[in-house]
């Protein structure tokens, strides 16, 4: 555990296991002080993981301005510098699925094979539901809103028959611990802001490194239309689909052995 120097910020991040090296890119709000993270996963037990708080989260800096999404795919690439990789495997889920498209356009030669994870390209391709429109709701109001959206399975008739069920995936989407730390608010609504500017539909097919892309079928935050233009539009990009929603790495154990299948055929 470290922080690292990183365009001028203190960036936080960790690291864990061995083997071949593995770049984790984590979503909308990411914070590793939420356990359990990727880190007590599968992927230490196959690579040399590195994951960290992107600028604005968790504990790495949350400076003043605007941000960018070329800010956090260059951020990522200095990551790798201050690890002395000259080249890794990378893994972006949700918003970090949007980084890693960047980063993969903006610094080709760097990422050895990509695994892109209920994400989406942009523009033409399709944008994953635009999170900065809900910025005035309260913390509740916004996690009823998204539940059904994060996956269709959970909508108004299942609410119904199981209420327990959806009350707490209200009380986990709002609980949180550090609320109250002085800028936590400032950074992740300049994180949505950047996140709203993300279009990389049209670099997609610069894309050097060969790509996975993992979806949920129930997903309508990043949308089925957008996986299928993605993997159009990236040469030779496979999409593999799976039993869940915006979560469903941690619902279908079938998406976990593919991406280790995946990146443990080459380097």
């Amino acid at each position: 555990m470290a922080f690292l120097q990183i365009n001028g910020l203190n960036i936080w991040s960790e690291r864990r296991g061995g083997g071949p090296p593995l770049l984790f890119i984590s979503g909308t709000g990411g914070d590793l002080r939420r356990k359990p993270n990727v880190l007590d996963g599968p992927l230490p037990k196959h690579f040399d993981t590195v994951a960290y708080d992107q600028r604005g989260l968790g504990q790495s800096d949350k400076p003043d301005g605007s941000y960018s999404m070329a800010d956090y795919a260059d951020d990522a690439a200095v990551v790798l510098d201050e690890l002395d990789w000259a080249k890794a495997h990378v893994i972006g889920v949700s918003f970090g699925g949007m980084v890693a498209q960047t980063l993969a356009v903006r610094h080709p030669g760097r990422i050895g094979r990509l695994v892109l994870c209920c994400t989406s390209p942009g523009g033409a391709g399709g944008s994953s539901y635009p999170l900065h429109t809900l910025a005035d709701m309260s913390p509740e109001a916004r996690a009823r809103h998204m539940i059904p959206i994060s996956d269709r399975r959970r909508d108004a008739a299942l609410a119904a028959d199981h209420p327990d069920q959806h009350e707490m995936l209200v009380r986990m989407a709002v609980d949180d611990p550090w609320a109250g730390e002085p800028r936590r608010g400032l950074g992740a609504g300049l994180q949505l802001q950047a996140r709203a500017g993300h279009d990389v539909w049209d670099r997609l097919p610069e894309i050097e490194a060969p790509t996975l892309i993992c979806a949920g079928r129930h997903d309508d935050l990043a949308p089925p239309a957008a996986q299928e233009a993605m993997a159009s539009r990236i040469r030779g990009a496979e999409l593999r689909w799976y039993e869940g929603g915006h979560m469903f790495l941690l619902e279908d154990r079938a998406a976990f052995a593919d991406i280790i299948a995946f990146l443990g055929t080459g380097s």
